[in-house]
């Protein structure tokens, strides 16, 4: 490893313990409720959402794969290629915030309308760090991964402790793998952003609550895809316990 490669594996194994580190009280306090509320909402209620999440974020995949550059990252070293990485999130953190902000200020409605938008910011933005980190989008498996980091971006503990394992031993578990499990993926994403978007639609402050929501949120989602994508071009071994 160069220089810079070490320093990278130094923010690797923090990012691991992170991963790795358990959820507070309020927040597994959070989760507990709403999985108390998950509960008692209809199956054929979860089958209907489960759907048509997942009929949103295939067809967001598809748009995706077609618009974004393949291998921009070509020829570059790993500090290059972050460099470039870093370019392309604020962009899209910028992206999300004026999308947030414009739905924000509509109100309930337009509030509405803030999901597939987002949804479809980050999935695009998941293409283009795959590119940039020379991952190539076209093979399934490849797409399967993005769906895995999305997850382990916004998830609960339990979640994001079992989707960080499969996401370390990647080129171990990728071959075992057919497809995502839809419900679990939209009640994660949803129990994570329901608070921080019901609070979008309020009068008066929904636009600044979007703009600010959105940008963080794409935040997270570029700190998640950076340090999945270092991890398995780093191989990095297991943090330690």
């Amino acid at each position: 490893m160069n220089e810079y490669e070490l320093k990278v594996y130094d923010e690797l194994m923090e990012w691991q313990r992170k991963m790795r580190k358990k959820s507070g009280l309020l927040t597994r306090a959070s989760k507990k409720v709403q999985t108390r509320i998950n509960g008692m909402i209809p199956e054929k209620v979860h089958s209907l959402m489960t759907e048509s999440i997942k009929n949103m974020v295939k067809a967001t995949l598809t748009g995706s794969g077609l618009t974004t550059k393949k291998q921009q990252g070509t020829g570059l070293g790993l500090k290059e290629k972050d460099q470039l990485f870093r370019k392309k999130l604020e962009t899209y953190r910028k992206t999300a915030a004026i999308e947030g902000a414009g739905t924000g200020a509509g109100g309930i409605l337009l509030g509405f309308a803030d999901f597939p938008l987002l949804l479809s910011i980050k999935m695009k933005f998941l293409f283009e760090a795959a590119s940039i980190y020379g991952f190539d989008t076209s093979k399934y498996e490849e797409r399967l991964f993005l769906l895995y980091v999305f997850q382990l971006a916004f998830s609960g503990e339990e979640t994001r402790r079992e989707t960080y394992d499969l996401i370390r031993e990647w080129e171990a578990c990728k071959n075992s793998l057919l497809e995502m499990d839809w419900k679990e993926f939209q009640q994660e994403y949803r129990d994570y952003i329901d608070l921080v978007k019901m609070a979008q639609m309020l009068p008066g402050i929904g636009a600044v609550v979007g703009a600010y929501a959105n940008y963080n949120l794409l935040d997270q989602l570029g700190e998640t895809a950076m340090n999945a994508c270092r991890l398995r071009i780093l191989k990095t071994p297991p943090a330690a316990q």
